[in-house]
């Protein structure tokens, strides 16, 4: 429902297009029963003020994993949408979104798309205990950036949504330093030319100003490209100026032009939820519904699934792993599907045909001359899911064929014997 897409659920099940893969795993009245009853919260004591209230202890359970993860130098706050057009007084329309109607999320992440924290918004918005009120917008960074230690020299960027003298001040206390676009209605006494001046004068003009706001220097930077922004920091400049090349429809070629170091760091480090966006569009979970938490939860999977990757991939480049042999989205998350698909079956189940390995073929001997324990099948040694060593509490001999050795290390999934020290590893050769 994810990775193969068909229009309706019950398609899944059909004889027409039956999936082996879905069909096989649990009976179609079975899968329906599920998505009818499911619920996250109690229904006979509702909280009427709450408008997330169905799937509050999901959010609940979710975020403190999500504020635990180590985070980058590099965060970024912005919007994110969740598909919906059904009736919701949650909906919202961002016409330049991908997807214009659908709840909106804010998410704080990295520049890769890890996410550290979000807020589903549910209308009013309020400022966290302790802190200013300094508006709708302002008071969502500053309930993220809590999750954000001031004294590791985080870097946060916003756009123009957020952006407020109050706010880079609130955050400057905080010891957060922060960038972002500005609108110019929202930099009161800070006078730029307007676009038709720039335009005069080239592309790739900018001016800057700066001013204490507070005890808190805040510079302020117009550029013009095909038209004038305004960007604002509490610790970013024009200078140093780079090049950019930008295409120039009068000469038909690319030109070099003038670029701030204050847009240069915007341009670099502020995409972090478009790449998130982007990830989870690849293999979302499509299954209609007229409950709005049903499409909450489902999105919730596909973010939870993308952090997972996003992880996996770190941890194999701090191995020095290489990127080919490293699983992309797809496989990650066929992975977990098949992970998930075995959970609670028998493990140990006999195969048809032929043995498939050295080490079946040596078990299948073993077991005519007595008794012995199952092993797991082939498939299951080697899907890499799942395999890790663990001390147990009694020796006993070692499963792997034509070691005879004794161990107390053992495979927490294939539950069977197998050493693992400094001069034999027949851990990793079992499960080859």
């Amino acid at each position: 429902m994810s990775v193969i897409r068909l229009p309706r659920s019950r398609i899944y099940w059909s004889n027409a297009c039956r999936v082996q893969q879905v069909a096989d795993v649990m009976p179609r009245d079975r899968w329906e029963e599920i998505k009818h009853f499911i619920h996250f919260n109690d229904n006979t004591a509702p909280n009427n003020s709450d408008r997330l209230f169905k799937i509050r202890p999901l959010i609940d359970s979710l975020l403190p994993k999500f504020q635990a993860l180590p985070q980058h130098q590099m965060l970024s706050i912005d919007e994110q949408m969740v598909p919906f057009k059904g009736r919701s007084v949650l909906k919202q329309y961002i016409p330049k979104k991908p997807y214009k109607w659908g709840y909106k999320i804010f998410v704080l992440c990295d520049t890769t798309g890890l996410v550290h924290s979000f807020d589903v918004y549910a209308g009013k918005s309020d400022p966290p205990a302790g802190s200013q009120d300094i508006g709708a917008s302002g008071n969502v960074v500053l309930k993220l950036a809590q999750v954000i230690e001031g004294s590791v020299n985080h870097l946060l960027y916003f756009d123009n949504w957020f952006s407020s003298l109050d706010l880079f001040v609130a955050l400057a206390n905080m010891g957060i330093p922060a960038l972002g676009t500005v609108r110019q209605n929202r930099l009161p006494g800070c006078s730029f030319s307007n676009d038709k001046m720039l335009k005069k004068k080239g592309r790739g003009t900018f001016e800057e100003e700066q001013a204490v706001v507070d005890r808190v220097e805040i510079r302020a930077v117009k550029w013009f490209d095909n038209r004038g922004v305004i960007v604002a920091s509490t610790f970013a400049s024009a200078q140093p100026v780079s090049f950019t090349e930008r295409w120039d429809r009068k000469q038909r070629r690319k030109v070099s032009v003038e670029c701030p170091s204050i847009i240069t760091l915007y341009n670099k480090f502020m995409g972090g939820v478009d790449a998130l966006d982007a990830l989870i569009a690849y293999y979302r979970i499509h299954i209609r519904s007229k409950k709005y938490y049903h499409r909450f939860f489902f999105h919730f999977v596909d973010m939870v699934v993308v952090n997972g990757w996003l992880l996996y991939r770190r941890d194999c480049d701090k191995m020095n792993v290489p990127r080919k042999k490293q699983k992309d989205l797809l496989a990650f998350k066929l992975s977990i599907a098949q992970a998930l698909c075995m959970q609670g079956k028998d493990l140990s189940a006999k195969k048809r045909g032929r043995p498939s390995s050295d080490v079946t073929r040596e078990f299948q001997k073993k077991q005519r001359r007595g008794p012995t324990k199952a092993i797991p099948t082939q498939d299951v040694r080697a899907d890499a899911v799942g395999h890790w060593p663990q001390i147990g509490s009694v020796r006993q001999r070692c499963k792997f064929p034509k070691c005879t050795g004794h161990t107390s290390m053992k495979c927490t999934k294939c539950d069977v014997h197998l050493c693992l020290n400094k001069n034999k590893n027949c851990f990793c050769a079992f499960h080859e």
